[in-house]
Parts: structure tokens; sequence; C-alpha cells
């Protein structure tokens, strides 16, 4: 058994900054899947798979590390992945040199829905997030996640080596 240590309580200032996020991000992730599932009839969850798949080199990636982006378990997104494929804006290709080892893949039919579903999107997360925020506070935004994400997993600190989504508007980012 572990030395028993003393516990370091929030204080005033750091439990309302915790209970603020805690709150922010709950409430900002529901309306945003309510918007995607009212406007484009999937949600949030199936939208980020294929903005990540639009996001990979050849539109696909491995199931592996779809998963990792995701930060899902492959057996999560698996399930996700078979309706998605039903749904016909995902495919599943298994690697010819490795049996074991399967890709999903975007159709034009997905990139079509993502496209479509994107300005919505966008419009959602600008307006409940980014327009109430000056450009400082954006930039305090990502030091901030950056310090969270360095002590949780210093590996997904995003490096915004993005590329942009095909589409009508070569410019537009899901």
């Amino acid at each position: 058994m572990a030395p028993h240590t003393e516990t370091r309580w929030l204080n005033d200032n750091e439990q309302r900054a915790w209970r603020a996020y805690l709150v922010a991000t709950e409430k900002l992730y529901q309306k945003i899947d309510r918007e995607l599932q009212q406007n484009s009839g999937m949600p949030h969850a199936y939208y980020m798979i294929l903005a990540m798949l639009s996001e990979a080199p050849g539109n696909g990636l491995k199931i592996s590390e779809l998963a990792d982006v995701l930060t899902s378990s492959v057996s999560r997104l698996s399930h996700a992945l078979t309706k998605l494929e039903t749904l016909g804006w995902i495919r599943k290709d298994a690697d010819p040199s490795d049996k074991r080892v399967s890709y999903a893949c975007l159709t034009d039919e997905g990139l079509r829905v993502l496209v479509e579903a994107a300005p919505g999107h966008v419009r959602t997360v600008a307006s409940n997030m980014f327009d109430r925020l000056t450009e400082q506070q954006v930039e305090q935004l990502y030091e901030i996640s950056a310090a969270i994400l360095s002590a949780v997993a210093p590996e997904e600190i995003p490096e915004l080596t993005l590329r942009p989504v095909k589409g009508d508007d070569a410019t537009a980012r899901p």
C-alpha cells in the first residue's frame, strides 16, 4: 500500500475554474451535438470521424490510428464505423501486406456529407466559443489547453498541420 500523503485540495479559485471548465465544455459539446443532429442527421462523434479522415493523406487512416486521434477505443470506434459504412460515408479496407490491419477511408459521399455539415458546425463553434473571446483569449486558451495536455498526454498537443478539406470551397475546414 502506498504511504499516506496529505491531499492537496483545490482552493476556491481553482474549484471555481475547474467547475466552470467542466460545465462549459459539457454544455458546448451538447450544443454542437444537438446542432449536428438537427441539421445534418449525425452525432458529433460521426462528424469528427469524417473530419479526421478528410484531413488524413488519401482520406484514410488505420483504424487503430483513427481511434488514437479521436481518443477512443478501437471497439467503440468499430461500432460507429460500421454505421458510417452502412450509410456509405466510409469504407473499410484491409491492408494488402497485413490482413490484420484495417483502414477506414472516407468515400466521396462521406466527403459530400461532411462538406455540407461543416458550415453549420463551424457556425455553432464560432458563435458559442470564439465569437465570445478576444484574439488574446484564444491564444491563452490554446496555451492553457497545451499546458494541460503536457501533463496528461504530451504527445497529443496539436501542431495544426491540417490540410484543407476538398470541396467547393478549397479553404473550408470541417
